[in-house]
Protein backbone atom coordinates (compact mmCIF):
# COMPACT_ATOMS: atom_id res chain seq x y z
CA UNK A 1 0.00 0.00 0.00
CA UNK A 2 1.05 3.42 -0.72
CA UNK A 3 1.80 6.26 1.79
CA UNK A 4 -1.04 8.51 0.65
CA UNK A 5 -3.88 9.33 2.41
CA UNK A 6 -6.86 6.70 2.63
CA UNK A 7 -10.32 8.35 2.68
CA UNK A 8 -12.81 6.44 4.14
CA UNK A 9 -16.61 7.04 2.73
CA UNK A 10 -18.74 5.38 5.42
CA UNK A 11 -17.24 4.37 8.96
CA UNK A 12 -19.36 1.28 8.43
CA UNK A 13 -17.66 0.75 5.65
CA UNK A 14 -14.63 -0.79 7.85
CA UNK A 15 -16.74 -3.77 9.30
CA UNK A 16 -16.04 -5.33 6.07
CA UNK A 17 -12.11 -4.75 6.75
CA UNK A 18 -11.42 -6.10 9.86
CA UNK A 19 -7.48 -7.76 9.53
CA UNK A 20 -7.00 -5.41 6.67
CA UNK A 21 -4.02 -2.90 6.33
CA UNK A 22 -5.91 0.01 6.01
CA UNK A 23 -3.95 3.02 5.76
CA UNK A 24 0.10 4.00 6.01
CA UNK A 25 1.03 7.53 7.26
CA UNK A 26 3.98 10.00 5.74
CA UNK A 27 7.38 10.03 6.96
CA UNK A 28 8.06 12.11 10.57
CA UNK A 29 11.51 13.34 10.97
CA UNK A 30 12.39 13.02 14.24
CA UNK A 31 14.76 15.55 15.48
CA UNK A 32 16.71 16.54 18.62
CA UNK A 33 14.40 19.86 19.16
CA UNK A 34 11.59 17.53 18.84
CA UNK A 35 13.14 15.60 21.63
CA UNK A 36 13.96 18.40 23.59
CA UNK A 37 10.68 19.93 23.66
CA UNK A 38 9.36 16.46 24.70
CA UNK A 39 11.79 16.23 27.61
CA UNK A 40 10.70 19.63 28.95
CA UNK A 41 6.83 19.31 28.22
CA UNK A 42 7.19 15.91 30.44
CA UNK A 43 10.54 16.47 32.76
CA UNK A 44 11.97 13.58 31.50
CA UNK A 45 15.92 14.76 30.96
CA UNK A 46 17.59 11.19 30.58
CA UNK A 47 21.05 12.13 29.13
CA UNK A 48 20.50 8.86 26.54
CA UNK A 49 17.60 11.70 25.04
CA UNK A 50 19.10 15.15 25.71
CA UNK A 51 22.76 15.46 25.89
CA UNK A 52 24.11 14.32 22.43
CA UNK A 53 27.74 14.49 23.51
CA UNK A 54 27.46 11.71 26.52
CA UNK A 55 25.06 9.63 24.29
CA UNK A 56 27.84 9.20 21.62
CA UNK A 57 29.74 7.24 23.59
CA UNK A 58 26.03 5.28 25.15
CA UNK A 59 25.04 2.21 24.05
CA UNK A 60 23.02 3.45 20.54
CA UNK A 61 25.78 5.67 19.28
CA UNK A 62 23.58 9.56 19.32
CA UNK A 63 20.66 10.36 21.44
CA UNK A 64 17.27 8.51 21.03
CA UNK A 65 13.79 9.43 21.61
CA UNK A 66 11.66 8.89 24.12
CA UNK A 67 9.14 5.35 23.71
CA UNK A 68 6.44 7.55 25.03
CA UNK A 69 7.48 10.76 22.56
CA UNK A 70 7.30 7.80 19.73
CA UNK A 71 3.98 6.87 20.88
CA UNK A 72 2.78 10.50 21.11
CA UNK A 73 3.25 10.37 17.61
CA UNK A 74 0.27 8.33 16.91
CA UNK A 75 -2.56 10.65 16.46
CA UNK A 76 -0.09 12.62 13.66
CA UNK A 77 0.75 9.67 11.97
CA UNK A 78 -3.33 8.40 11.61
CA UNK A 79 -3.73 12.14 10.15
CA UNK A 80 -1.63 11.66 7.74
CA UNK A 81 -2.65 8.15 6.59
CA UNK A 82 -7.03 8.53 6.64
CA UNK A 83 -9.70 10.34 6.94
CA UNK A 84 -13.33 9.72 7.65
CA UNK A 85 -15.58 11.36 5.36
CA UNK A 86 -18.94 10.64 7.28
CA UNK A 87 -16.91 11.04 10.72
CA UNK A 88 -17.99 14.55 12.66
CA UNK A 89 -15.75 13.68 15.41
CA UNK A 90 -13.59 10.82 16.85
CA UNK A 91 -11.81 10.71 20.52
CA UNK A 92 -8.84 8.02 21.76
CA UNK A 93 -10.22 5.51 23.87
CA UNK A 94 -6.93 3.90 25.14
CA UNK A 95 -4.38 1.46 23.89
CA UNK A 96 -3.78 -2.08 24.31
CA UNK A 97 -0.16 -3.87 23.91
CA UNK A 98 2.27 -0.95 23.67
CA UNK A 99 6.14 -2.23 23.12
CA UNK A 100 9.18 -0.75 21.96
CA UNK A 101 11.14 -3.59 19.92
CA UNK A 102 13.42 -0.85 18.91
CA UNK A 103 15.36 2.87 19.72
CA UNK A 104 14.70 5.84 17.72
CA UNK A 105 17.89 7.42 16.99
CA UNK A 106 17.82 11.37 16.44
CA UNK A 107 17.22 11.95 12.76
CA UNK A 108 15.09 8.79 12.49
CA UNK A 109 12.16 8.80 9.68
CA UNK A 110 9.31 7.23 10.92
CA UNK A 111 5.92 5.97 10.07
CA UNK A 112 2.37 4.25 11.22
CA UNK A 113 1.01 1.27 9.41
CA UNK A 114 -2.38 0.88 10.14
CA UNK A 115 -4.22 -2.60 10.34
CA UNK A 116 -7.76 -2.95 11.56
CA UNK A 117 -8.41 -5.04 14.55
CA UNK A 118 -12.03 -4.79 15.57
CA UNK A 119 -15.08 -2.72 14.72
CA UNK A 120 -17.62 -2.57 17.08
CA UNK A 121 -21.30 -0.53 16.46
CA UNK A 122 -21.99 2.01 18.97
CA UNK A 123 -25.13 4.01 19.20
CA UNK A 124 -24.06 7.12 16.56
CA UNK A 125 -20.77 5.47 15.58
CA UNK A 126 -18.39 3.11 16.46
CA UNK A 127 -14.85 1.85 18.31
CA UNK A 128 -12.43 1.21 16.32
CA UNK A 129 -9.50 -0.99 17.45
CA UNK A 130 -6.19 -0.64 14.77
CA UNK A 131 -2.98 -1.95 15.59
CA UNK A 132 -0.59 0.56 14.59
CA UNK A 133 3.20 -0.47 13.38
CA UNK A 134 5.56 2.18 13.52
CA UNK A 135 8.40 1.89 11.17
CA UNK A 136 12.05 3.59 11.07
CA UNK A 137 12.89 4.31 7.59
CA UNK A 138 16.02 1.83 6.82
CA UNK A 139 15.17 -0.98 9.68
CA UNK A 140 13.05 -4.10 9.40
CA UNK A 141 12.24 -4.06 13.15
CA UNK A 142 9.14 -1.44 14.31
CA UNK A 143 10.02 0.72 17.12
CA UNK A 144 6.75 0.97 18.21
CA UNK A 145 3.99 -1.53 18.04
CA UNK A 146 -0.04 -0.29 19.45
CA UNK A 147 -3.47 -1.47 19.98
CA UNK A 148 -5.09 1.81 19.66
CA UNK A 149 -8.80 2.08 20.16
CA UNK A 150 -10.92 5.24 19.01
CA UNK A 151 -14.39 6.02 18.66
CA UNK A 152 -15.53 7.65 16.07
CA UNK A 153 -19.25 9.35 15.67
CA UNK A 154 -21.41 10.38 12.04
Amino acid sequence: MADTLTHISKLESLAQRIGEEIAVGEWITVDQGMIDDFARATGDHQWIHVDPVRAAAGPFGSTIAHGFLTLSLLPRMAESAITFDDVRMGLNYGLNKVRFPAPVPVGSRLRGRFRLLAYDPLPGGAQVTMEVTMQREGSDKPVCVAESISRRFV
